[in-house]
C-alpha cells in the first residue's frame, strides 16, 4: 500500500461519519425528547447514560484491538484468520457483556447511590439504567461487525446498519417517552427501551448482510467451531489496553459529571446539552481517527513502516480542514443548535457559553485523537493506556479544580477538555516521533 490519496482516506472515512451521525441520532433524540420532559429526565439520561456507555467501552475497547489485528491480518491477506479471530471474539464479548449485564440489573441502582446528591436525579439515573443495560450483548455484537468492517477498509454497510438503529430509536422514543399509537406514556424508561430496541435491529441487519454477502467468503466468519482460547488471549494482549483505556476515558467523564452535579441540576441539564453537542460535532475527526487506525495497521502488516508518518501527517491535514469547516458553521448557529435540546429560554442562554467552549475544544480534540490513533495502529496498545491516565490524572484534577475548589462557573468548568487535549497529543506525538513502534509484532 503507498501513501493513501486524499479520495481514499475520504473513502473509507464518510461511511463511518455516515454511521456516527446516524448513532449519534439516538443520544440527539434521547436528550432532545427528555429535554421537553424536564431538566430532571434531562440531567439524570446524562448520568445513567455515562454510566452505560462506560460498560459499553469495555466492548468498545475490546473490538478496538480486534479492528487492529483485523487490519494486520488484512494487510498480510491473512484471511482465514481474520474469521478466526471474529468468531472466538464474539464468544467472549457475548459472555462478557450478560456478566456485565446481570450485575448492572443487580447492584447499579446501589452502587450508583452514594454518588449522587439530588434524591429525583437518583431515581431516573437507575431507572434509565436498569432499562437500558439489556441492550448491551446487542451493542457489542454490532460493535464486533463494526470493527470488521473497518479492518478490511470496507465500510459502506456502517452507514446503513447506524441508520436503521437511529430510526427505529427516533420513533420508539416519540411513541414511548410521550405515549403515543398506544404506547404507554413512560418517559425516561421509554427512553432507554427505545435504545435497546434499536441496537437489536441494527444487529440483525449486519447478521443478514454478512450472511448473504459473496466477496465476505474469503474471511469465513460463522463457523462457530469451538472456542480457540489461544486466539482469545492473543486478541486480549492487543485490546486489555484499550479496553482499560475505553472504561478509564469515560469512567472519568462520569466522574467529570458527578462532580458537575454537585453544582446543582441546572448546571447538570446544561452540560448534558453541551456533551450531547460535544459528541456530534466530533463526528468527522472519529471518523478519521478510525480511517488513521486501519491505514497505520495496514501499513505494518505490509511492513511498510515508512508509510506510517506520512498517512498520519496526510489525515492530520485533512481532519484540520473537516474540523474547521464544521466549527465555523456551528459557531453561527449556537441558539439555533441548543434549542435542539430544549425550548427553555433561560437554559439555551445559560448554555451558549459553554457552546462557545467546547466549538476550541473539539478543533483541538480532533487534531490531537489523530496522532493517539496513529500510537493505536502500531499496536503498542499497553503505552497507549500508559498516555491515558497519565492524561486523565491532569484532566480529573484540572476539573476538580475548576468546578469544586475554584466554583467557577460551568462554562470555565468545560475547558479542563483543552487540558486532556493537549496532554494526550504531546505524548503521542513523542511516541511516534521516539518510540520503538517499528519492530512490534502481533
Amino acid at each position: 500500500m503507498s501513501s493513501p490519496t486524499t479520495r481514499t482516506i475520504w473513502d473509507i472515512a464518510w461511511p463511518i461519519m455516515l454511521s456516527l451521525v446516524a448513532q449519534n441520532v439516538v443520544n440527539v433524540t434521547d436528550t432532545a425528547f427528555l429535554g421537553r420532559v424536564g431538566e430532571i429526565e434531562l440531567g439524570a439520561s446524562a448520568i445513567g447514560g455515562l454510566l452505560y456507555t462506560t460498560l459499553f467501552m469495555v466492548a468498545f475497547g475490546f473490538t478496538t484491538g480486534v479492528q487492529i489485528l483485523v487490519a494486520r491480518r488484512n494487510g498480510e491477506k491473512n484471511y482465514l484468520a481474520i474469521g478466526r479471530i471474529f468468531d472466538n471474539s464474539f464468544y467472549f464479548l457475548g459472555i462478557t457483556s450478560l456478566v456485565i449485564t446481570s450485575v448492572v440489573i443487580l447492584f447499579g441502582p446501589a452502587l450508583l447511590k452514594p454518588f449522587m446528591a439530588s434524591e429525583a436525579v437518583f431515581n431516573a439515573s437507575s431507572t434509565y439504567l436498569v432499562y437500558r443495560v439489556p441492550g448491551l450483548f446487542f451493542a457489542a455484537s454490532g460493535l464486533l461487525f463494526r470493527s470488521f468492517y473497518t479492518g478490511i477498509a470496507f465500510t459502506k454497510y456502517l452507514s446503513i446498519s447506524s441508520a436503521i438503529m437511529a430510526g427505529v430509536n427516533v420513533v420508539l422514543d416519540y411513541a414511548m417517552i410521550f405515549g403515543h399509537w398506544g404506547f404507554p406514556q413512560m418517559g425516561i424508561q421509554g427512553a432507554a427501551i427505545a435504545s435497546a430496541i434499536s441496537e437489536v435491529c441494527a444487529l440483525l441487519f449486519f447478521i443478514i448482510i454478512t450472511w448473504h454477502n459473496t466477496r465476505l467468503k474469503q474471511y469465513v466468519l460463522f463457523k462457530w467451531i469451538k472456542p480457540d482460547f489461544e486466539i482469545i488471549k492473543s486478541t486480549l494482549g492487543i485490546s486489555v489496553f484499550v479496553m482499560f483505556q475505553y472504561v478509564l476515558s469515560l469512567g472519568s467523564w462520569f466522574v467529570f459529571f458527578m462532580l458537575i452535579e454537585k453544582m446543582g441540576e441546572r448546571s447538570l441539564a446544561v452540560s448534558n446539552i453541551i456533551r450531547s453537542l460535544y459528541l456530534m460535532l466530533m463526528i468527522p475527526g472519529w471518523a478519521l481517527c478510525s480511517v488513521t487506525n486501519t491505514l497505520v495497521s495496514n501499513a505494518l502488516g505490509e511492513g511498510k513502516p515508512d508509510h506510517v508518518i506520512p498517512i498520519i501527517r496526510k489525515i492530520l491535514k485533512f481532519s484540520l480542514v473537516a474540523m474547521a469547516i464544521t466549527v465555523s458553521v456551528a459557531a453561527l448557529l449556537p441558539r439555533e443548535a441548543i434549542a435542539i435540546y430544549t425550548n427553555d429560554a433561560s437554559l439555551i442562554e445559560a448554555t451558549v457559553p459553554s457552546y462557545y467552549i467546547i466549538l476550541a475544544a473539539t478543533f483541538l480534540f480532533m487534531a490531537m485523537s489523530i496522532l493517539f490513533n496513529g500510537v493505536l495502529g502500531t499496536a503498542n496498545t499497553k503505552f497507549a493506556l500508559g498516555i491515558e491516565v497519565i492524561t486523565l490524572v491532569f484532566y480529573l484534577t484540572s476539573a476538580w479544580l475548576f468546578a469544586v475548589k475554584l466554583h467557577l462557573q460551568i462554562e470555565y468548568v468545560w475547558t479542563a477538555e483543552f487540558v486532556y487535549s493537549s496532554s494526550i497529543g504531546i505524548l503521542s506525538y513523542w511516541y511516534l516521533k521516539k518510540g520503538n513502534w517499528r519492530s512490534k509484532v502481533v
